[in-house]
């Protein structure tokens, strides 16, 4: 914690978001060295699946992103067993996090909010839990980026200013004078290869069998493969999309279960449509994001990213990984490889969404 100690002398901190692995230290460990080293500074943490640091795409790391007070308001809270009930607390949680952001918002007309969501990529309640929020937000706009453990799916860790939590999520609220562009990317466009969802089990994101057939058997079949050949880098190429409200949502397969079953990263249910989804350019699908927003913004100063680990695997894949590293350093891009992504009222796989930061702070009036 040092070089971070280091960032926040002179410089008084509002806020700092943390990512950090588990290969590196327990989410423990993490809250008794803030306690120690910098025990006035408020926070939240989560465990990855990859870091994106100054340097690019790192594995094992821990990276950090610091909102200057003056520049930033925030205020926060944790919810904890999600999966269990506490998602009936959101609504009083969510009003309740509004009005302490009202009381101590920045008192300048061009300030705007935004809300910043981090929850336990294994909780099976992200939609539930994204949607909840984003209804009592009202117009703020959310993203975030669900916890990871470097793919193991075993227990992913989040902590809230020296509090650790398994099954909850952090909500942050912020206010700035800084403008800011909320977004999301992919690198996937549906095709006329269909498969319809006809045996599943959603509470468990599991699905038995596509077209009346098996699950694990029908998908290979869809995109050239055989049964026992899928691997996580299969399913990072070929992801299924779903159309909701006009618009294409990836929704990615975490494994291939001992039955033919495959467990999803996202909801699922019966009757749902998929289409398998054909990829174009990673890198430059991402950089022409990047650019736009960067147009929007008349420049942009830092990106704070929510990148699924499943892109990552899929540049291994198309060897793309250096470039996208690359491109991840030019355009200051700061964040983490997460199990899903939210965007909004969505929980997204396959997706980067990331809020930019322009380089220059409104005038206050």
């Amino acid at each position: 914690m040092a070089a971070l100690a280091k960032e926040t002398d002179p410089t008084p901190v509002e806020f700092a978001l943390i990512f950090f692995s588990q290969s590196l230290f327990k989410a423990e460990d993490l809250a008794q060295a803030m306690r120690a080293a910098l025990p006035a500074v408020r926070y939240a943490a989560c465990s990855t699946a990859g870091e994106i640091t100054p340097a690019g795409l790192q594995d094992g790391q821990a990276v950090a992103i610091l909102f200057p007070v003056g520049v930033f308001t925030a205020v926060s809270t944790m919810v904890r067993e999600i999966a269990t009930g506490g998602i009936d607390a959101l609504a009083v949680e969510m009003e309740t996090l509004k009005r302490r952001l009202a009381s101590r918002a920045l008192r300048d007309k061009s300030a705007k909010s935004f809300a910043v969501c981090l929850i336990d990529g294994l909780s099976n309640a992200e939609e539930a839990v994204t949607s909840a929020i984003h209804w009592q937000l009202d117009d703020i706009p959310l993203i975030g980026g669900s916890a990871g453990d470097e793919l193991n799916f075993r227990s992913t860790s989040l902590v809230s200013n020296g509090a650790v939590a398994r099954d909850a999520a952090i909500v942050i609220l912020f206010s700035t004078r800084v403008p800011f562009h909320v977004f999301k990317t992919d690198n996937f466009i549906p095709t006329d290869n269909k498969l319809v969802v006809t045996a599943s089990d959603p509470d468990k994101r599991i699905i038995y069998e596509f077209n009346a057939a098996n699950a694990a058997e029908e998908y290979a079949s869809a995109v050239g493969l055989l049964p026992g050949d899928l691997t996580p880098f299969s399913f990072a190429s070929y992801p299924t999309i779903v159309r909701v409200g006009g618009e294409n949502f990836c929704r990615s397969i975490q494994k291939t279960n001992g039955d033919g079953s495959l467990t999803y990263f996202c909801a699922i249910d019966d009757g749902v449509v998929l289409s398998i989804a054909r990829a174009v350019d990673l890198v430059e699908a991402t950089r022409d994001a990047l650019n736009d927003v960067d147009r929007r913004l008349g420049g942009t100063d830092v990106v704070l990213g929510f990148d699924c680990v499943l892109r990552r695997l899929d540049a291994v894949n198309r060897q793309a990984v250096r470039g996208l590293s690359e491109l991840y350093s030019e355009k200051h891009v700061i964040g983490f490889g997460t199990y899903g992504e939210q965007y909004q009222s969505m929980h997204l796989n396959q997706t980067f969404t990331g809020i930019a930061f322009g380089r220059q702070a409104a005038t206050a009036e």
